[in-house]
């Protein structure tokens, strides 16, 4: 279950992403993990704009190059740093935490606390405008606050988190679920993200 979450954040060590698949943007996460752990930072750092530079990719893909391209001292141009293109909500639940993940890309993934899961690959539009409305949310939530600085912190027992995805980091918030229903930019997120959570289940069989 662990596992599962952590593949949601697009802040997996690159060497550990690029292992994932075979072919392209694979190899050009391999190609940037290598030349990073020898020093040879022009090349990662071509690597990495080389995903960027693409424009059919997963967003975790998106993700997880400019984390590396951060870690190599190249920050996102202003125009993208707080483009929210990601979103992750763990909420506490009596025996453990549901996650929820939405992408800009229309992916979307249902972690519930039992370990059961629902992955949508966006196979088609019926899911969009869930999607999107949380998207739409976190993104006023992230203009709203600054990035995290540092590595991604553990969950807190018993708090619910607010995770948003962009190119110039992980943006949260953390606190109790009944304060997020109350806050005028966090309540948006949450009920954003009940209903995305109710459109993926109603289309299991």
């Amino acid at each position: 279950m662990t596992e599962f979450r952590d593949t949601l954040f697009g802040d997996m060590p690159l060497a550990m992403w690029a292992a994932g698949g075979k072919g392209e943007p694979w190899a050009r996460f391999k190609l940037a993990a290598t030349r990073l752990s020898t020093s040879d930072r022009a090349e990662a750092v071509a690597a990495l704009q080389a995903v960027i530079a693409r424009a059919d990719l997963e967003s975790r893909h998106y993700l997880e190059a400019w984390m590396g391209l951060r870690d190599a001292g190249v920050a996102p141009p202003h125009d993208l740093a707080k483009r929210v293109l990601g979103v992750v909500l763990d909420v506490p639940m009596p025996n453990g935490v549901d996650t929820l993940a939405a992408y800009a890309d229309g992916h979307a993934r249902y972690l519930n606390f039992s370990g059961a899961s629902i992955v949508w690959d966006a196979p088609d539009a019926r899911l969009d405008p869930q999607v999107k409305a949380l998207l739409r949310a976190g993104q006023a939530l992230a203009n709203a606050i600054g990035p995290w600085e540092g590595a991604r912190p553990p969950l807190n027992e018993g708090r619910a988190r607010i995770s948003l995805l962009t190119p110039s980091g992980l943006h949260f918030g953390d606190g109790p679920f009944e304060a997020f229903m109350q806050d005028p930019n966090a309540a948006p997120v949450l009920q954003a993200g009940t209903e995305l959570m109710r459109a993926l289940i109603g289309l299991q069989p």
